[in-house]
């Protein structure tokens, strides 16, 4: 994480992210490194659908997808980015060790993520399997994967 808080200084972008089932633990790997306060403007944990929604995610997506689908994921990350401000929003949405008796569509241990690019208006997306009984082991795996997608999108020119 090091390596991505040094590039987004350099580029001068900020990133933002809207968790689920990490539980805020992408944000604390952030805040985690000296001088994250320049570039991480923004970090909810929106473990409920409706706090999902009281951020700006769309109900009409959760309804449609479930709150466990890749367009929930792409949703919240555009909706943080907008929210803060920031170059880049990042989505976590899935079921790590256990069903979710208010949704039981979807297959368990599934989630997705997407990172949303404002200044280029896409999304880079990833679906992980998880397979560790500790959900601490399955978020840092998690978040090891959406540090290397942040890396290629912050060297991509």
């Amino acid at each position: 994480m090091e390596e991505i808080i040094k590039l987004l200084k350099k580029q001068k972008k900020t990133i933002s992210t809207m968790e689920s089932c990490t539980g805020g633990y992408l944000a604390n790997v952030i805040t985690n490194i000296e001088g994250a306060s320049e570039v991480f403007q923004f970090g909810a944990v929106t473990y409920s659908n409706e706090f999902k929604i009281k951020m700006g995610v769309n109900p009409d997506i959760i309804q449609k997808y479930t709150v466990y689908s890749m367009e929930t994921a792409m949703e919240m990350s555009k909706t943080i980015s907008k929210f803060s401000h920031s170059n880049l929003g990042v989505g976590i949405t899935g079921k790590l060790n256990r069903a979710d008796s208010y949704n039981k569509t979807k297959e368990n241990n599934l989630v997705d993520i997407s990172i949303y690019n404002k200044d280029r208006d896409e999304f880079v997306t990833k679906k992980i399997k998880v397979t560790n009984l500790s959900r601490s082991k399955n978020k840092e795996l998690i978040v090891k994967e959406i540090i290397k997608e942040l890396k290629l999108i912050l060297e991509k020119k």
